[in-house]
């Protein structure tokens, strides 16, 4: 776990001046996403979560929970491109939204996930 807290800073700093040298040159979004991306390595390491595959799914048995989960993955799915639609954002802002919208919602699926195994290990 000590070593856990740099190297998610590290992968923080590391997309933020991702996003800053080739996106967007605003220190307040930059700082934002690097914030965020430090938070998700930092749970990735300490609690060995794996991207791609995993326990940690979201599944529903009832057909009304799986639609009403399908109807707000589909809001999500296009809830970042509201702002660019309606406000005239050049292809680097769209994508700097874009990468910060991504890791809102990444950081919180991993730290449900991280909140999980916690509570599996106590």
């Amino acid at each position: 776990m000590k070593k856990s807290l740099p190297i998610g800073v590290l992968v923080g700093c590391f997309v933020g001046g991702l996003v800053y040298r080739y996106l967007l040159s605003d220190w307040f979004v930059t700082a934002a996403i690097t914030a965020l991306y430090s938070g998700i390595g930092y749970f990735l390491v300490a609690y060995d979560i794996s991207l791609l595959c995993g326990d940690e799914q979201f599944s529903f048995q009832d057909t009304y929970d799986r639609l009403g989960h399908t109807i707000s993955l589909f809001g999500v799915s296009i809830g970042p491109w509201v702002p660019i639609e309606y406000v005239d954002f050049q292809l680097s802002e769209t994508a700097g939204v874009l990468i910060l919208t991504t890791g809102i919602v990444a950081y919180l699926v991993i730290l449900s996930a991280a909140q999980s195994r916690q509570a599996k290990s106590t």
